[in-house]
């Protein structure tokens, strides 16, 4: 019932700068948490950073003071802005929204980022 479509990935130095994007469409009125979470080679999922509705955000330390949650409401979209890349951030990143009235978790399909200096 929400679908999420990651975009923006692609291949990027080491101390550059990348925007993702995740697009939702579907029944999007419920949605009340916004997050990213990252599966790099050979490692499990790890969570990295969510926003809410009412705008309040957090952040793993490995991702702090480096990438950052921003939100177009018009838009339906969220964006993580991620600066100051690592070779360690090279990982398929996926988006998810925890939605309340459908009381369910949605997932996108991913984007892949490759940090190669």
């Amino acid at each position: 019932q929400v679908q999420l479509v990651e975009s923006g990935g692609g291949l990027v130095q080491p101390g550059g700068s990348l925007r993702l994007s995740c697009a939702a469409s579907g029944s999007i009125g419920g949605i009340n948490l916004w997050g990213w979470y990252r599966q790099a080679p050979g490692k499990q999922r790890e969570w990295i950073a969510y926003r809410t509705s009412s705008g309040s955000d957090a952040y793993a330390d490995s991702v702090k003071g480096r990438f950052t949650i921003s939100r177009d409401d018009a838009k339906s979209t969220m964006y993580l802005q991620m600066n100051s890349i690592k070779l360690a951030d090279t990982a398929v990143y996926v988006c998810s929204v925890d939605h309340m009235t459908l009381a369910r978790r949605f997932w996108g399909q991913g984007t892949h980022v490759t940090v190669s200096s």
